[in-house]
């Protein structure tokens, strides 16, 4: 068929030129269908493509460097790159051991379970993870939500041991949701957590965890165990006569004085980055140095006392497999494993797109999740890639992941031999040094970009926000997941429709809100739906171009323009449609027909001509009333307006 026509004379058709019929693609077999679909979903990097063609024992070495990357780059490592891991690994050691003693006590434990969290994990990343930045150990947000949450099911003061066994049974559990992500490929299910979300999570999260430092800082010995701003600030406000000790308050300002500093000199000098990385742990010293000569802890300032000497003891036999706290430890690392997940997954990609290669998600999942699982057998709570640490990292020069080996092997020396030194270390530092670590997890600036480009993804960015400082943590992540997901179902069931006018000059039709110099057609009204046709949105678009039609023959009669004899849909953004949207479509030729209006379409894809012709829908309003393009439909409908032209 070289062309067609619907409403013109013979000497109309012989001037028009030719127009090219769409294109319907051959039947696929089902299987091969179904096959390809869960190929692209799952597996759309196509990870068994090294293996093709290759003899038995290459494909052994090739499984072996996909479990183990480290085998895989190994062999390329050179003296001048193990000098720019060694400065890392030394770097993030100065910054990481502090941070570990203080982050234990935001998730209740004892100070030794933070350096024991950053001597294993990072061992088994370094041998099976693909970032070359990522800086493995606790971090604040997890450590504050694996305290928030554990303490609600057992006391972390009165039943010590029982509230540190359901700390590792949580980290089994995040490790193994972590690990199962990577293995059956899902990883794509961290993306349903939004950027906006995670903006207003880790901001909202960063004030809950400064605010809860206020008692160490002011020294307060009594203080309330809940996270919402509230209760924290009563707390606070209601111990001022009788709770606050001077002598810590100045040893605390002093010191946070000096670390915001530090990370100044940092942030205006990029050459002096080790300035805010070696801050905290010259702060430790001096510190304890200070209390030590004063005898300052007998004066109400409050110490770490004694930290246990050695590395991780075995922690296998403490994890419940069984009995009520079971579930209770999966839901709390089901948590604890999707926001570790995440915010690893968020750092990764960061550094890997700033030096240029390829981040593996899943294997990256998969090593995570298995450095955490071994974790919860050697006595760790759950680790993950830390930003503040990860930027260091990168600053000072990392090559690989053999940084995070120099880490692991610093804090093995510090374990065996140093622990005792820090029995004088005041608590008003470790706070010090986290409120000067989580300030960096608040992001105005993303905050500011957010609410420019979009008004909805701020909703999110502040529920977020909001709900983690006057509600709790899990509370906040709650209203982050929902109203990502609102948002996912209100663009799917709820999709833009747009009016189409031709461009002056051009043959392209645009919509006429972006392009008020486009004209309408006479005669006609083009209708482009942005999105894909479902039982969730069908019957929202049947109506929603019925009230196009109605409102453009009302503007039309008006005006005092000929009445609309055809309805043109532009179909080129429909990538799909399902049986609930070709009844939509039927229902919508047949409202069309009593209005005496012929319903024309364009350009649909291949999946949605293969459906039509599978309904025989393409029957029923004429093989005729399909078109390439939207000029193609116009040329046919209005030759007229092309002889104006």
């Amino acid at each position: 068929m070289d062309f067609r026509t619907l409403s013109s004379s013979p000497s109309q058709i012989q001037n028009l030129p030719y127009i090219h019929k769409v294109g319907v693609p051959p039947k696929q077999n089902l299987l091969k269908e179904i096959t390809t679909t869960v190929k692209e979903t799952f597996f759309a990097d196509d990870p068994l493509r090294a293996f093709k063609d290759q003899p038995r024992s290459r494909k052994f070495v090739l499984g072996m460097q996909a479990i183990f990357p480290i085998l895989e780059w190994g062999r390329s490592y050179n003296l001048a790159k193990f000098r720019g891991d060694l400065i890392a690994g030394l770097t993030i050691a100065s910054l990481c051991i502090p941070q570990d003693i203080g982050y234990s006590k935001l998730a209740n434990l004892d100070p030794q379970y933070g350096l024991y969290s950053s001597f294993v994990p990072p061992l088994v990343y370094a041998f099976m993870g693909s970032s070359r930045d990522i800086a493995i150990g606790p971090v604040a947000v997890v450590s504050l939500l694996l305290g928030t949450l554990l303490q609600n099911e057992i006391d972390p003061t009165t039943n010590a041991v029982e509230y540190r066994r359901l700390a590792f049974t949580a980290t089994f559990f995040a490790g193994i949701t972590q690990a199962t992500l990577g293995i059956l490929r899902l990883g794509f299910l961290v993306d349903f957590l939004s950027h906006a979300a995670v903006v207003g999570f880790m901001g909202g999260a960063a004030i809950t965890i400064a605010l809860q430092q206020l008692k160490g800082f002011l020294g307060i010995k009594r203080f309330t165990k809940k996270t919402d701003i509230v209760s924290v600030m009563h707390s606070v406000l209601g111990s001022v006569h009788h709770g606050w000790n001077w002598q810590t308050i100045i040893i605390g300002a002093t010191f946070l004085a000096f670390l915001l500093f530090a990370k100044y000199i940092g942030k205006k000098n990029k050459k002096f980055f080790w300035v805010p990385a070696i801050a905290p742990l010259i702060s430790v010293i001096l510190s304890t140095f200070f209390v030590y000569i004063t005898h300052a802890e007998k004066k109400g300032v409050q110490i770490v006392k004694h930290i246990e000497k050695g590395i991780n003891p075995p922690s296998v036999n403490e994890i419940f497999f069984t009995g009520e706290y079971l579930l209770k430890g999966f839901r709390i690392g089901l948590v604890a494993g999707m926001i570790a997940l995440t915010e690893a997954a968020a750092i990764g990609r960061t550094f890997a797109s700033m030096k240029d290669y390829q981040l593996n998600g899943n294997k990256e999942m998969v090593a995570l999740g298995t450095m955490n699982i071994v974790g919860s057998m050697t006595s760790c709570y759950v680790a993950t890639g830390s930003f503040s640490r990860s930027a260091v990292n990168y600053m000072a020069g990392c090559q690989t992941a053999v940084s995070n080996i120099v880490m692991s092997c610093v804090v093995f020396l510090t374990l065996e031999f140093i622990t005792p030194l820090f029995e004088y270390t005041p608590n008003a530092i470790l706070s010090s040094i986290i409120i000067s670590a989580v300030i960096g997890l608040i992001d105005c600036d993303a905050a500011i970009l957010i609410w420019k480009t979009d008004k909805f993804d701020f909703v999110a960015c502040m529920g977020a926000f909001f709900g983690v400082i006057f509600a709790s943590v899990e509370i906040g992540l709650l209203i982050a997941v929902s109203i990502s997901f609102a948002k996912i179902l209100l663009q799917v069931t709820r999709p833009r429709t747009a009016s189409l006018g031709r461009i002056p000059r051009t043959s392209v039709y645009r919509n006429i809100q972006q392009y008020p110099e486009a004209t309408k057609v006479p005669g006609v009204l083009i209708i482009r739906v942005d999105s894909v046709i479902y039982f969730s949105n069908s019957n929202y678009i049947k109506e929603r171009i019925l009230r196009w039609l109605t409102d453009e023959e009302e503007q039309r009669k008006a005006a005092c323009q000929p009445r609309i004899k055809f309805l043109i849909v532009e179909m080129s953004p429909v990538t799909d449609i399902d049986t609930s949207g070709i009844h939509a479509f039927e229902d919508l030729y047949k409202s069309l027909q009593k209005r005496d209006v012929q319903l024309v379409l364009a350009n649909p894809g291949p999946l949605v001509i293969d459906k039509l012709h599978a309904s025989n829908f393409a029957t029923l309003i004429g093989e005729d009333k399909i078109f390439l393009t939207v000029a193609d439909a116009v040329l046919t409908c209005s030759p007229k307006l092309v002889e104006e032209v």
